[in-house]
């Protein structure tokens, strides 16, 4: 077991679940002269509890600049003084300090071992599409990508089945130095609501940079014929980036849930998700 999974002598682990509309958020990630998603709430906490110290809080998906969350997790550490006098009531203070584009809903102490980060077992975003020849729906164009053309979700179901499972992602990431982009899509699948709106779900234990947005903006492509089903399989395969594939614009998608473990299972989900990724030799080879 990781010691760096429990916290110092006197904290507690605090777990929050919250949401937030990321339209006017420099992403989740604290930055100097810039309002992010992190340092609001961490300097709601600090208020709250009168500390002239703040806590730094570890996320389970650190979204980028324009994305929302209908269901993000993140941990803090408080001293035990400070959990034992806000506790029962840290919910209803934070949200008379924090703005309204951003409610933490719930509040608890963790149990030993939770890592809102490493202990997740999946995240699944949502990516929200709408095709009508007039465009979005001025009361949902925060959350809703206009694509003028006519989408195909048949055609973009096709190409989703072609990249699932665990694969090496590279063409549809952001490279980091000395990061993976070995990942495990469970499930990416498209469907047309009875509004109109084309929605996908796309699920996986992790994302690199730019994955899921870069996946939406190839099976686009797909969807309004620009190219053929086979193609997003022949990308994935080729492992770089491909002009043809658009990042597409952060705010119509969503981190809609993460999920972790039994308490019994938070230890060893810890240690394989710090363990770097590889593909077997018989995949790599494919």
């Amino acid at each position: 077991m990781d010691e760096r999974d429990l916290p110092a002598v006197g904290r507690v682990r605090v777990r929050l679940d919250l949401s937030y509309d990321g339209r006017d958020f420099s992403g989740w990630a604290r930055q100097r002269g810039r309002r992010t998603v992190q340092g609001e709430l961490e300097e709601a906490l600090r208020i709250v509890a009168r500390s002239p110290e703040g806590w730094e809080l570890t996320v389970a998906g650190r979204t980028d600049a324009g994305v929302h969350a209908r269901g993000q997790v993140a941990h803090v550490d408080l001293p035990a003084e400070v959990w034992e006098e806000q506790r029962g009531q840290l919910v209803r203070r934070l949200a008379g300090r924090l703005p309204q584009d951003v409610r933490v809903w719930r509040a608890e102490e963790a149990p030993p071992y939770f890592n809102a980060r490493f202990s997740a077992l999946w995240r699944r975003y949502a990516y929200r599409v709408s095709d009508h020849p007039g465009g979005v729906d001025p009361l949902l164009r925060g959350h809703v990508l206009w694509h003028n053309w006519p989408l195909d979700v048949a055609a973009m179901n096709e190409a989703s089945a072609l990249l699932l499972g665990e694969h090496d992602f590279a063409a549809f990431c952001r490279r980091r130095e000395g990061a993976t982009t070995v990942r495990a899509l469970r499930e990416l699948r498209w469907e047309r609501r009875p509004d109109g709106i084309v929605e996908g779900t796309v699920l996986a234990d992790a994302f690199c940079h730019n994955m899921v947005r870069s996946l939406v903006g190839a099976l686009l492509f797909v969807g309004d014929g620009h190219r053929p089903p086979a193609w997003s399989a022949q990308v994935l395969a080729a492992r770089v980036r491909d002009s043809a594939v658009h990042v597409v614009r952060p705010h119509g998608l969503t981190l809609e849930e993460v999920a972790y473990p039994s308490p019994a299972g938070l230890a060893a989900r810890n240690a394989e998700a710090r363990q770097r990724r590889a593909l077997a030799d018989a995949d790599a080879d494919a």
